[in-house]
């Protein structure tokens, strides 16, 4: 059994590796940073092997794609993303069209591509890591937010397609909270609530997959916070979105 994971070199991507390390499984792990690939290669008591990619450069992507789609992938974990925090009129014009290419575009591309070859042999899991961010807009990282609404929308619709074709290939979404990542370095925030340990999140969600769910939602707080805001105005969410991302500010 075979799994690729973008995003690889630390955060939930990593620990994912790791889990499913223990479960055997044979990885090929993707991320920007050789030095922390082959670390990671040399630690982990399975087959590894690492592709050093930006995946904001759709070319790159594909030739991701190229490079392993005869490599029988199991389980594909579309982890790679970023954020940026600051007004929209702000924050710098490359580095959100970088962050919608590898949040956005980068997922697409490899979800649509490897799911085909996964309905060919009737078999795979897809897991699209996306974030409670998914589910209302965001003021202050209005386009991150709008990103991962993106990929917790086009999961969701894809799991549904093919429970409607009767395909064995199952689509998960990940949409956890604040987690204890770089995320919140890349992104120059600061969490206002106390996040969850990647580990937990990791095998959470690995687990959750496995057991075909669509939605997956660590944690208390944001299963409640997720059933609750639909019984909230979008104003009320928006000022309230507003106000936890203007405690991030460092």
């Amino acid at each position: 059994m075979k799994a690729l994971i973008t995003g690889a070199s630390s955060g939930i991507g990593l620990d994912m590796a790791r889990y499913l390390a223990t479960k055997k499984y044979e990885l090929i792990l993707v991320a920007r940073d050789r030095e922390k690939l082959e670390s990671i290669q040399e630690a982990l008591p399975t087959k590894v092997t690492i592709i050093v990619a930006d995946l904001s450069n759709e070319q790159k992507v594909k030739e991701l794609y190229i490079l392993t789609k005869k490599e029988n992938i199991d389980i594909l974990i579309n982890n790679a993303g970023f954020g940026v925090f600051g007004n929209f009129t702000d924050t710098d014009l490359q580095e959100e069209v970088d962050m919608i290419n590898t949040n956005i575009k980068a997922l697409h591309i490899l979800t649509k591509s490897f799911l085909k070859d996964m309905e060919k042999k009737d078999s795979g899991y897809i897991l699209n890591v996306a974030s409670s961010a998914a589910f209302q807009p965001g003021p202050l990282m209005s386009t991150y937010y709008a990103t991962k609404s993106y990929v917790y929308q086009l999961s969701e619709a894809l799991w549904y397609e093919e429970k409607k074709k009767k395909k064995n290939v199952h689509i998960s979404v990940l949409c956890p909270g604040p987690v204890n990542t770089n995320f919140n370095k890349r992104a120059g925030v600061k969490f206002s609530v106390k996040p969850l340990k990647s580990t937990y999140v990791a095998k959470y969600a690995i687990d959750q997959m496995f057991k075909k769910k669509m939605l997956i939602i660590p944690g208390f707080k944001m299963k409640c916070a997720k059933f609750f805001g639909r019984f909230v105005s979008d104003k009320f969410l928006l000022r309230c979105a507003y106000r936890i991302q203007k405690k991030k500010a460092r």
